[in-house]
Parts: structure tokens; sequence; C-alpha cells
């Protein structure tokens, strides 16, 4: 042990509940729909509707809310871009990846790319 003390990014205690609006928000401001994010969310983390709501409720942190997430889309290793400045494919640390996969679709959505593109179909 070097005695370094590794802490986790404040964003993985973040309840996701407190992002999601920011989400939606990004979405309705191009014209898209909390729907559409919804799918999104769905796709990407396995959750039935029910128990995406029961999250939110329940303000779990971005970090429970993937360890919880049924069925991680095999899918999402196909995201690809830049989100924030980085390279989403490149992101070493497993869960700011899967944060930042949602981020790129978000942005997708935002910017207008058909929703069967989105969902990599």
């Amino acid at each position: 042990m070097d005695g370094t003390v590794t802490t986790k990014p404040r964003i993985y205690a973040m309840s996701f509940a407190s992002v999601y609006p920011a989400y939606v928000a990004k979405a309705e401001r191009k014209g898209r729909t909390r729907a559409e994010v919804d799918q999104i969310i769905l796709w990407l983390t396995g959750f039935s509707p029910e128990a995406f709501a029961a999250q939110l409720a329940n303000k779990t942190d971005l970090e429970t809310f993937f360890a919880q997430a049924p069925r991680l889309n095999p899918a999402r290793a196909e995201i690809k871009g830049v989100v924030c400045g980085v390279r989403v494919e490149e992101v070493a640390e497993p869960l700011m990846r899967e944060i930042r996969y949602l981020d790129k679709l978000i942005d997708e959505l935002a910017k207008g790319k058909a929703m069967e593109k989105i969902l990599r179909g």
C-alpha cells in the first residue's frame, strides 16, 4: 500500500432522480419527449417501466442504479463518440463508461437522430 486514497467521483453518489430531469429538459428543448428519454433508459438498462419508476421514487444513486440494472444492453458497446470532450469508448472505469453511454444517447436524441439509430437498431 502506498497510502494513496482513491475517492469515487461525486456523480456516483448523486441520485438518478436528480439527473433525470436534466436529461428530459435537454431532450424537450430540442423537440423530443420524456417518453423517448425513458425508452432510451429502459433500452440501456433493461429496467421495466415500473422498476424504473421505483428507482426514481427511491432516489437511487447512480452507482446503485447501474448496479441494479437487470440487463445492460449488449449493443451499448456500439456507442461511440465524444461526450464532454471524452471519447466514451475510451473511458476505462466501467461505471463512468455506463454514465457516459447514457449521456451520449441523450445527446444523440437532442441532436435529432432517429430512435432506431440511437437504439442501435
